[in-house]
């Protein structure tokens, strides 16, 4: 009997396939909205934990102030005595890197670029997981004396020097010549969208004399040893930094210590966020596809008015027509998730590769999607089923 209640099904809706088509466009574009959100979600979630990782697993950044940003100003910034403790007192401590950041314009030749410019000591490159793909790192004397010498990023070197190797050639900043004397390998996007690779890398003095005019330090980058922990070191950084800028028992911090895994959860936890809204909104056009179904499900009821008085007076039962139309519901809704699963796949892939995230296949939202597309069918479907199955067979027959 099931068997035959779903070809009688099939052939209803063989019968007006455009307007079968048009009733579950709805469910399609629902459902491929859906998992295209998720899946893309999933694939920046993972992009952001890669880039993050590529800033190095065991490094804690400290700065001033209790948020990164405007709201830092308020806070004094580090000196050189505070870099020089935290390298001798938190024996854990495998690398201390100062920085100094402003934004300035490199130029080379007739070509100008707006860039990062970060001060800092060669444990820069070790702290921060940097490697170099051509050149040098800073000598001794070099970060001694101040010299006006560089290491650029691979984004730098695109805008300044296209496909030319830059190491030995000069750039401006600022009115003086630097020597570009490395060449930094790429790492892309970081969290939030910041390119890694737009940065030109000095000698800490240099950027302080040259530049900035002050002997403040931004930011300090610590890397920890492997196999220590990474929260003893946190709080022995804490509790040093108290001591050094004399804040007492009871009173609020000046300063920020992270690490990269709080960075990640934060970042990770608002894509995931984001990605369940969008997925959200997305769905009520699945909603709005139920509504569909049952419109339409209630016109088939009334066009085959005398088909199901027909199928009742001949001995059919009440539950046999409800079953017809309910299975006729949930082919329809079914099919729309199939077609939605099918484009939600061809856009994730196509959208994945144009925004530089990667492709998760994630089985479990597929199947997920497809058993709510049929049980929208089944909800949806049942109203104007068990109305044709209520029919009266006399009335039925009459009707014209």
């Amino acid at each position: 009997m099931l068997w035959n209640t779903l070809l009688l099904a099939l052939r209803a809706i063989r019968r007006n396939l455009l307007r079968s088509f048009l009733t579950i466009l709805g469910i399609v574009i629902g459902i491929a909205a859906v998992i295209t959100l998720v899946t893309l979600g999933k694939g920046a979630t993972r992009s952001v934990s890669d880039q993050i990782a590529s800033m190095g697993t065991n490094q804690l950044m400290v700065v001033p102030g209790q948020r990164f940003g405007p709201g830092s100003q308020g806070a004094p910034n580090f000196k050189s005595a505070d870099v020089e403790a935290i390298r001798n007192q938190i024996y854990s401590a495998q690398g201390v890197a100062p920085v100094v950041s402003t934004t300035k314009t490199a130029v080379h030749q007739a070509k100008n670029w707006s860039t990062m410019i970060n001060g800092t000591h060669n444990d820069y490159f070790q702290v921060g997981n940097w490697e170099l793909a051509a050149g040098r790192t800073f000598s001794e004397a070099e970060e001694r004396s101040g010299k006006a010498v560089c290491v650029i990023g691979e984004t730098v070197r695109e805008k300044l020097f296209g496909r030319q190797s830059p190491i030995g050639s000069e750039i401006r900043i600022k009115g003086f010549a630097c020597d570009v004397i490395g060449l930094l390998k790429s790492k892309g996007q970081a969290g939030m969208g910041h390119d890694q690779d737009d940065s030109v890398v000095m000698p800490l003095r240099t950027v302080q004399r040259r530049l900035t005019g002050s002997q403040d330090i931004n930011r300090i980058m610590v890397s920890v040893r492997d196999g220590a922990s990474i929260d003893a070191a946190k709080e022995q950084l804490n509790s040093l930094l108290r001591e050094l800028r004399k804040i007492g028992k009871g009173e609020e911090e000046d300063f920020r210590v992270m690490d990269t895994r709080q960075l990640a959860e934060t970042l990770t936890g608002t894509t995931r966020v984001l990605t369940m809204l969008l997925a959200a909104v997305a769905a009520v056009s699945l909603l709005v596809g139920g509504i569909g179904i049952m419109n339409i499900m209630l016109v088939s009821v009334t066009e085959r008015t005398r088909e199901i008085g027909i199928r009742l007076a001949i001995g059919a039962l009440g539950r046999e027509v409800l079953l017809q139309f309910l299975i006729e519901a949930v082919v329809l809704s079914s099919l729309g998730g199939v077609i939605g699963i099918a484009l939600a796949t061809g856009a994730s892939i196509g959208l994945s590769s144009v925004m530089g995230v990667p492709y998760l296949f994630d089985s479990s939202i597929h199947i997920i999607s497809f058993l709510f597309s049929a049980a929208i069918g089944v909800i949806f479907g049942y109203f104007p089923a068990r109305r044709a199955a209520r029919l009266d067979p006399i009335d039925a027959l009459r009707y014209e």
